[in-house]
C-alpha cells in the first residue's frame, strides 16, 4: 500500500491545533489531521471550557447565599444540577463541533477519525490507510494519572472526565489529591451542594506554591465546609457499607475510614506519548514518558515536532498555543523558543491564583539577592467594598537590576492581575518605572505598583 501524501500530518487536536493550522493554511499546504477522540482535546471538552463553566455556576450559588451580606435578601433559591449540567455541556459541545465543522469543511484538509501509530519516520497509520508527510506534529496531550490502589477494581471510580458527565450531584465526593484539579472540583461542589472531603499526601495543598499562599487557599476552602486533610497517605479503598464507596487512609499514627457516594482521583496527568509506536519513528522519551524536544520543539526525528501537554514544558492551554506559535515562527525563518517563555498561570478556585515566574519558596532557593514586597487583599479597598478581602499579593524583584523576577496573586481577580506583570517581565520594565504607572482608580490593579513601597530582602 502506498501512502497518501500530505504537506503536513497533524496527529491530535488539542489547543495548538487552532492556531498551527491557521498558520499552516496560509501557505496552502494539503494538511492530514488524525483524531481517535473527541475534537478539541482536554481544554475544551474537559478541561478548561467545561470547568470553568461549572465554576462560573458554583460561584452563582455562592453569592446567592451571600445576598444578606449585601442587603439583598433571598428567602428560596435552589440549585438545578440538571441545567448546570446542561449549561456546561452545551458550551464544550459548541466549541468542539465548532471545530470539527472547520476541519471537516475546509478543502485543503482531509480528517481522519482514527488513532495513529508511526510505521516509520514518516510515515503513520491511521485505520487501515498509510499517510505520509515530511512534517509531523505532535498534539496528543495527556490524560489522568490512576494510581495502584488496593480494591480500586472493586468500586466505581472517576477522573476529571468522568465527573463532568455525572447526571446527579454527589451526595459526598471524596477526592484524592488537593492540587489545582482536586481544589478546582472540591469548591465547586461544594457550593453546589455537596460534602467534600480532600485527602492530600503532601503536607500542603498545592505542593507548588508557597506555604503562606496553601494555607490561606486552605483556611477558605474548610471555611465553605470542606474538609482537607494532609500528610495522608490513602492504603485501600472498598464498596462502603452505607455509601457507594469506602477509603482508609493514614494520616499520623492514626487510620481512618471515610465513606462517600463518589471518589474522584485528582493527582496529576501521564502523557498519551505510549499511544503512538514512537520507537518505530526513532522519537525518544524521558523517564515519565515525555517525548523529548529541543528549544524548538522539534523531536528526536527530523521530521517530527511535538507540542502542548505531551512534551512535557507546560501544561496550560496558553503553553500549547505559544508551541504552535513558536514551531510557525521557525517554518517561516524565524528564532522564537520555548527558553524565552515565561510561565504563567492560574488556579480558578475562588478566589483565584495567579502567578509568573518565581515563587518566594523558587527565589530562595535561587541564591539571588532579592526584594520581596507582599501585601493583603483585606489591605486592597476595592476587595473591602466587594467584601473579597481573602488573599495575598507578593511581588519579587532582583535587588541588582531591579527587573521583576516573579509574582503571585491569591485574591479577587488575581487570575486577571498576574497579566500585568508577565508583560513587563517579558519587556524587562523594572519595578521602579511600573511604580510611577498610574492605574485607574477604583480597582484592585491600582494597589499593584504600590505594593512595590514594601519591598524589603528576603530574611
Amino acid at each position: 500500500m502506498n501512502p497518501q501524501k500530505y504537506d503536513a500530518i497533524l496527529i491530535g487536536t488539542g489547543q495548538a491545533a487552532g492556531t498551527l493550522i491557521a498558520g499552516l493554511l496560509q501557505k496552502d499546504w494539503k494538511i492530514a489531521i488524525v483524531e481517535g477522540a473527541k475534537i478539541g482535546g482536554t481544554c475544551v471538552n474537559d478541561g478548561c471550557s467545561p470547568t470553568k463553566t461549572l465554576v462560573a455556576s458554583a460561584r452563582a450559588a455562592h453569592v446567592a447565599r451571600r445576598g444578606a451580606d449585601f442587603g439583598v435578601n433571598i428567602d428560596h433559591f435552589s440549585i438545578d444540577f440538571a441545567k448546570v449540567m446542561e449549561r456546561v455541556n452545551h458550551i464544550r459541545t459548541s466549541f468542539s463541533g465548532g471545530l470539527e465543522g472547520w476541519f471537516s469543511t475546509n478543502p485543503n484538509i482531509t480528517l481522519y477519525r482514527h488513532f495513529a501509530q508511526f510505521e516509520s519516520t514518516t510515515v503513520v497509520r491511521v485505520g487501515d490507510e498509510l499517510i505520509e508527510s515530511e512534517r509531523i506534529y505532535l498534539n496528543v496531550g495527556a490524560r489522568p494519572f490512576v494510581p495502584t490502589v488496593t480494591g480500586l477494581d472493586q468500586v466505581e471510580w472517576l477522573d476529571n472526565r468522568k465527573l463532568l458527565d455525572l447526571t446527579e450531584l454527589p451526595q459526598h465526593l471524596l477526592i484524592i489529591g488537593g492540587s489545582y484539579i482536586g481544589i478546582e472540583f472540591a469548591q465547586a461542589y461544594r457550593r453546589l451542594g455537596s460534602a467534600v472531603t480532600i485527602i492530600e499526601r503532601a503536607p500542603q495543598i498545592m505542593f507548588r506554591e508557597d506555604a503562606d499562599i496553601a494555607q490561606i487557599a486552605r483556611d477558605v476552602l474548610q471555611g465553605e465546609g470542606i474538609r482537607v486533610v494532609c500528610e495522608a497517605e490513602l492504603l485501600h479503598v472498598a464498596r462502603g457499607t452505607t455509601a457507594a464507596v469506602s477509603a482508609t487512609f493514614k494520616h499520623g499514627e492514626t487510620e481512618e475510614t471515610v465513606e462517600a457516594s463518589h471518589l474522584l482521583f485528582a493527582i496529576g496527568r501521564v502523557p498519551n506519548s505510549d499511544t503512538l509506536n514512537l520507537s518505530a519513528a526513532g522519537i525518544q522519551t524521558n523517564e515519565r514518558g515525555f517525548i523529548v524536544t529541543d528549544d524548538h520543539l522539534l523531536t528526536t526525528n527530523p521530521h517530527v515536532w511535538a507540542l502542548g501537554d505531551v512534551n512535557g514544558k507546560g501544561a496550560f492551554t496558553h503553553t500549547a498555543v505559544n508551541d504552535a506559535e513558536i514551531v510557525l515562527d521557525n517554518l517561516d525563518g524565524g528564532t522564537r523558543k520555548v527558553s524565552d517563555r515565561i510561565v504563567t498561570y492560574a488556579m480558578y478556585m475562588d478566589p483565584p491564583l495567579g502567578r509568573v515566574g518565581m515563587s518566594e519558596k523558587d527565589a530562595r532557593q535561587s541564591g539571588r539577592a532579592v526584594l520581596m514586597a507582599t501585601k493583603k487583599m483585606s489591605s486592597i479597598s476595592r476587595a473591602v467594598e466587594k467584601d473579597e478581602t481573602h488573599g495575598l499579593v507578593k511581588l519579587i524583584v532582583d535587588a541588582e537590576t531591579d527587573a521583576f523576577l516573579g509574582a503571585t496573586i491569591l485574591g479577587i481577580e488575581g487570575d486577571e492581575l498576574i497579566n500585568l506583570f508577565t508583560p513587563l517581565m517579558m519587556a524587562g520594565v523594572t519595578w521602579k518605572q511600573f511604580r510611577r504607572t498610574v492605574l485607574t482608580h477604583p480597582t484592585v490593579a491600582e494597589l499593584m505598583p504600590w505594593t512595590l513601597d514594601n519591598l524589603r530582602p528576603l530574611e
